[in-house]
């Protein structure tokens, strides 16, 4: 109990907003606190797994992580609330999973020119079912996972077929090349770290991915699973309809964790419903000059980012742009809000 008297101690102690404003000091209030504090999951997770990475960084955006599938139904309350302030939702009511059928799709190229699409890339995270997250995991977990993990993408067809890289005894060649390619996943973000985020690495950790490098897994990085499709261009369709095959395929060998009305489970609640982040590096030199440029971005529903990831710069006049919203809408209608917001920022480039 003592770990947990502490966390809560520096979090409530802390003043909001100057010394803190995450959601959780936001959201976990004294009444809520008792409510939850001696609640445990039957995977013996807890309230201080959750809130230990929040407490100990009082200077983070969330600052609640799932210490395992089940912590959104035993803590209830305080994801809840989390997840409504971060979603921007009233209700939580998560439509079941939809792709869209792939054999159909209206949308393809939707940069045909190649003028202003560098790449495009659509990721989803998933869970192992019936496993904890980084706060309640162990060694022996992580490495069970990876080796489902492994199996399950031996027996992936065509051109989602490669070869899996673990990171524990890996050579130097292998790992020059994976950061060369921008594969390979670190272990430096310390709000990550503070959830258990790299406990015994690396071992258990691993990547998979084709020859082409347009198919990737990620193991046990923050999320079980991360699933990435991406190439070089602006084909939307082929990126997506290639996720989408992935998973299909890895579905019929691995359970992921799911819950209704919340959609896929992953670690961190900012990822929830569709886990999909679908995203291109794309030239806007104009458009990206207007002051009006994050306020156009955001009416559709989009985020826009330096190319090296959140709270970095754009390098000669080329962005990341993500859709943004992950809870309250199914994946085929995720794909549809990038889309159509992508093909307004082109429009509105080429118009200046």
């Amino acid at each position: 109990m003592s770990d947990l008297a502490e966390l809560w101690k520096k979090l409530s102690g802390a003043k909001y907003p100057d010394e803190c404003k995450s959601l959780l000091k936001q959201c976990l209030t004294q009444e809520l606190f008792d409510q939850l504090k001696d609640k445990k999951t039957s995977l013996n997770g807890t309230l201080a797994d959750c809130i230990r990475s929040g407490a100990k960084n009082l200077d983070s955006g969330v600052g609640l992580y799932a210490c395992d599938p089940e912590a959104y139904t035993t803590f209830k309350p305080l994801f809840d609330a989390v997840i409504k302030m971060y979603h921007k939702v009233d209700t939580i009511n998560h439509p079941k999973p939809d792709f869209g059928d792939i054999s159909k799709l209206d949308f393809g190229d939707i940069d045909p020119s190649g003028e202003m699409i560098v790449s495009t890339r659509v990721r989803v995270g998933r869970s192992h079912d019936g496993y904890s997250f980084p706060p309640c995991s162990n060694k022996e977990a992580r490495i069970d996972m990876l080796k489902k993990t492994e199996e399950a993408c031996a027996t992936l067809p065509g051109e989602l077929a490669g070869k899996m890289y673990r990171l524990e005894g890996m050579s130097k060649t292998d790992e020059q090349q994976l950061i060369d390619d921008h594969f390979l996943f670190k272990n430096d973000d310390r709000m990550l770290g503070d959830a258990g985020g790299y406990a015994d690495w690396p071992i258990g950790r691993g990547i998979f991915h084709n020859p082409k490098k347009t198919f990737l897994v990620w193991v046990n990085e923050e999320d079980h699973l991360r699933f990435i499709s991406m190439q070089m261009g602006g084909n939307l369709g082929e990126v997506y309809k290639r996720l989408v095959s992935g998973i299909q395929e890895l579905e019929k060998k691995l359970t992921f964790a799911k819950k209704d009305g919340y959609g896929y489970l992953t670690f961190c609640p900012t990822n929830l419903g569709t886990t999909c982040r679908a995203s291109v590096h794309i030239r806007i030199p104009k458009l990206s000059k207007l002051p009006e440029f994050k306020e156009f971005c955001e009416k559709l529903n989009l985020q826009p980012r330096g190319i090296h990831g959140e709270h970095t710069e754009s390098v000669g006049g080329v962005f990341d742009i993500s859709n943004k919203r992950r809870l309250g809408l199914t994946e085929y209608e995720a794909i549809q809000e990038m889309r159509k917001g992508v093909e307004e920022i082109i429009k509105k480039e080429k118009s200046l």
